[in-house]
């Protein structure tokens, strides 16, 4: 009778092994957690991504608006004091409204053709306004700031009248 004993603890203790192996290498529900896990690498960057280049675009929006409309206050300005005057009003008014970093804001004035004064009779007025937009959730350490920003830039003509100046 202890021989079949022997033969049915071994099978037994077989069949037990067999079934914690199987236990083990069972993926029932990895599957959910695996997807879980990739969403959530792949979600992050995606999230990033848009709120990045919604922040650039929207920064863009004001640099252009901010080019157009001092391009033409400076057109129709009385004089040139008038027109300075008038540029940065206008300037700190879109920069209020679109979010713009007043520190990072540029603007250059050229009149056309060369040698004209701004704004004169006749003179295309060309303003270019350029920023930075910095990326958000990086830190201003080391000068990752500066080097995590985007820089936009728009650039606007505006002709004056040729009776500009004249009453």
């Amino acid at each position: 009778m202890r021989p079949q004993s022997r033969s049915t603890d071994r099978t037994a203790r077989a069949l037990a092994v067999l079934r914690r192996r199987l236990d083990l290498t069972n993926e029932r529900g990895s599957a959910a957690l695996e997807f879980i896990v990739v969403g959530m690498l792949l979600l992050v960057p995606v999230v990033y991504l848009i709120i990045s280049l919604g922040l650039i675009q929207g920064q863009a929006l004001g640099v252009e608006a901010a080019a157009r409309h001092i391009a033409r206050t400076v057109a129709v300005s009385t004089d040139d004091a008038d027109a300075r005057d008038k540029a940065a009003r206008v300037l700190d008014a879109v920069v209020e409204e679109y979010g713009l970093d007043p520190a990072s804001v540029d603007i250059a004035f050229d009149c056309r053709p060369a040698g004209t004064r701004c704004p004169d009779a006749g003179a295309t007025v060309v303003v270019t306004v350029s920023a930075r937009v910095s990326l958000p959730l990086v830190p201003p350490v080391l000068g990752l700031e500066r080097l995590a920003s985007v820089p936009v830039d728009a650039s606007a003509a505006q002709k004056v009248s040729r009776y500009w100046g004249t009453e």
